[in-house]
């Protein structure tokens, strides 16, 4: 029934929140979504070839991964400190999420004089964060080892949540993401951010003595198992996507942040997750900035959903 329930509602996901909520770009809400079909031939950061391509367009994916690289940023305290005291993710989870996830889109699928204007405008942004964390560690959002540590969450929490819900990937598309991310991430500032998976598992390695627990951490997930991500009646599979964003988090991590099992996925609920993840990997919305990106480009409408 939870499959069910979710598949009707999923075109109400893509369709009413991307095309209609998510015009709000990025922190003041004003100011409109950028047209991804314009201006015409203008590349991205990104070829239309590249994994990050292909797994950016899927709406289930990217809320799980969105949610595991939380989890992970609020593991380090700095970062848990700038973004606990500094945005509105406590009184509006969802608000923050979407701003954070049409970022990435413009990154993605932007052509690059947008994404590069929207980039400068996010680090004017982080220039004026700054703080000390509860225990006397001062942050600051412009400092390049704290970008370091978002960029690479970030990119780990949208891979493994594609690879585990939606379709294998082998190390060498891993290698490829994480590479083609180094664009984007040196325009933020993140100037040592992994460009492949083995340096992906030694910079995580390297972080985990400075990693550590926080009721913040149950808390986010508490709001995010609660906000009204969804629409209804899909608001009904939330738990579990939060589970299963859990389930990613590198196990060591997990310890850590006193992530017990009963935090992740339930047995049954994997593979409702998976069939989710598949069924949205095959909805094509013409709208939507991945297909718009594509036409830009002088490319088929359907040019990512052929592989």
């Amino acid at each position: 029934m939870l499959v069910t329930e979710f598949r009707s509602a999923l075109r109400g996901l893509v369709e009413d929140r991307l095309d209609i909520e998510a015009q709000k770009f990025l922190s003041n809400g004003a100011q409109a979504m950028p047209d991804f079909s314009q201006p015409a031939g203008e590349p991205a950061l990104l070829p239309p070839d590249s994994v990050s391509w292909r797994i950016f367009k899927n709406p289930v994916s990217l809320f799980i991964g969105g949610v595991a690289a939380v989890i992970l940023e609020f593991a380090e305290p700095r970062v848990r400190t700038g973004v606990w005291e500094h945005s509105s993710f406590r009184r509006d989870p969802v608000a923050r999420l979407r701003r954070t996830g049409l970022a990435a889109m413009v990154t993605v699928y932007g052509a690059r004089s947008q994404a590069e204007k929207m980039i400068a405008g996010v680090s004017r942004m982080h220039e004026r964060v700054t703080g000390v964390t509860p225990s006397g560690q001062p942050y600051a959002a412009s400092d390049p080892a704290l970008l370091n540590w978002v960029q690479a969450t970030a990119t780990f929490g949208f891979l493994e949540a594609y690879a585990a819900y939606v379709a294998p990937l082998t190390d060498t598309e891993r290698d490829s993401c994480y590479r083609d991310a180094k664009a984007g991430a040196a325009l933020y500032g993140a100037t040592g951010s992994p460009a492949s998976l083995e340096e992906q598992r030694a910079f995580f390695a390297e972080m985990l003595p400075r990693l550590e627990p926080s009721e913040i951490v149950f808390e986010f997930l508490s709001i995010m198992k609660k906000a009204p991500a969804f629409p209804q009646p899909a608001q009904l599979a939330q738990h579990s996507l939060v589970r299963a964003a859990v389930d990613i988090v590198p196990r060591d991590v997990r310890k850590i942040l006193g992530l017990a099992p009963r935090y992740g996925l339930r047995p049954f609920e994997g593979r409702v997750v998976r069939r989710m993840g598949r069924r949205a990997e095959r909805i094509k919305l013409r709208s939507s900035p991945p297909i718009q990106a594509c036409l830009r480009l002088g490319l088929p409408e359907d040019y990512l959903y052929r592989r």
